[in-house]
């Protein structure tokens, strides 16, 4: 069964039937396993040969009906049997001394080709068994590396990512926020935990105005909790409000700390916040919380003129992009936001142990 899986997954690559996504995981298959290389060379050989001679069968069934077709339209006949008879009772001791010369040189060129071709032989077979063997037992293997690369909980792309930024978990059953800006480009998302496990996740919503997008984790292994640890604040936070946020400015999880400096962002937008905060552009999309562990903003952006000035999405607008993707969803894709913090009342540093594991990198290929 898995031959026929590997043979069917290389059939359906040679012949374009791939989806792009798998068409791409496959070619980097082949570029990092030369023995997947090498099934692929050898099957695309093998299909080469079958259709050639398919191509020459076909064109032997179109002379044979051409001929049936010349000759039920008499454009051809068939020799007279009275005349053939006629010539061989004329010339049959003629006939039959060039048989026997002809059986004697043939008989003479076997023994020949007999004597200086190789003999295919019992150890020829057994090679060839041997060699289908091989083929048999690296379908097996491949499959079962295939499986084990899929299975990996630090399954990853090969290549680095062209942006990086953070999101968070808005739902304990894989539904992320984060920066429209960080996946408006990328052909595919990849999100990974302080763990370093890496899951494929796909963009479900993106707003470039309020700079929101929402994301969804496409992988069974994630295993998502019943409950997030935060709540999402649908109201205005207060100017001068203590902050906290939690980023990936690089590949290990940040914390930063500042105060909410304006209620507006960049040129009075309304949409937004003005934060006093270190950040930097891989903190993009990362969540701003006030003291009590809720979220009040998607950090946005930074003001390069201007030292130290950050800006942030509004919570709000995530509640906007909830109400956008219920319009035109699936069930599948109800998110169930939540408005109260399990942190509360406890210390920073509590607060962070128990927030981390949802916060997440994210990664634009």
């Amino acid at each position: 069964m898995e031959d026929i899986v590997m043979l069917d997954a290389i059939e359906r690559y040679i012949r374009g039937e791939m989806l792009p996504e798998e068409r791409v995981f496959f070619e980097q298959l082949r570029k990092t396993n030369a023995v997947v290389d090498q099934m692929v060379v050898e099957h695309t050989v093998l299909l080469n040969q079958l259709n050639k001679f398919g191509e020459r069968k076909e064109y032997t069934h179109t002379l044979q009906d051409v001929h049936t077709l010349l000759f039920e339209s008499g454009e051809i006949k068939k020799p007279a049997p009275a005349k053939i008879l006629v010539l061989w009772k004329k010339y049959k001791r003629v006939i039959a001394v060039a048989a026997c010369i002809a059986g004697i040189t043939a008989l003479s060129i076997s023994g020949l080709i007999a004597y200086f071709t190789p003999k295919p032989n019992v150890s020829e077979i057994a090679q060839l068994r041997q060699e289908l063997s091989k083929v048999k037992n690296i379908a097996r293997q491949t499959e079962a590396a295939i499986d084990k690369f899929k299975n990996s909980p630090s399954i990853r792309p090969v290549a680095p990512g062209k942006f990086g930024g953070t999101g968070f978990l808005i739902d304990s059953r894989g539904f992320l926020a984060t920066s429209a800006h960080v996946v408006s480009k990328a052909d595919s998302v990849y999100v990974v935990n302080n763990k370093g496990e890496y899951f494929k996740a796909s963009t479900i919503y993106l707003n470039d105005t309020t700079d929101i997008a929402v994301l969804k984790i496409q992988d069974d292994r994630f295993q998502g909790s019943r409950s997030l640890p935060y709540g999402i604040r649908k109201s205005s936070a207060d100017l001068g409000e203590e902050i906290f946020t939690l980023g990936f400015p690089r590949n290990e999880i940040v914390y930063g700390k500042g105060y909410l400096s304006a209620y507006t962002g960049y040129n009075g937008d309304t949409m937004s916040y003005q934060i006093a905060i270190s950040a930097n552009p891989g903190n993009s999309g990362g969540p701003i919380f006030n003291q009590n562990g809720e979220v009040i903003g998607v950090l946005s952006g930074k003001q390069i003129t201007v030292e130290g000035v950050v800006f942030s999405s509004k919570s709000k607008n995530i509640f906007r992009a909830v109400e956008e993707i219920k319009k035109d969803s699936t069930p599948n894709n109800a998110i169930k936001l939540s408005n109260s913090s399990l942190v509360k009342g406890l210390d920073r540093v509590e607060q962070l142990k128990k927030i981390e594991d949802c916060i997440f990198l994210v990664k634009s290929y």
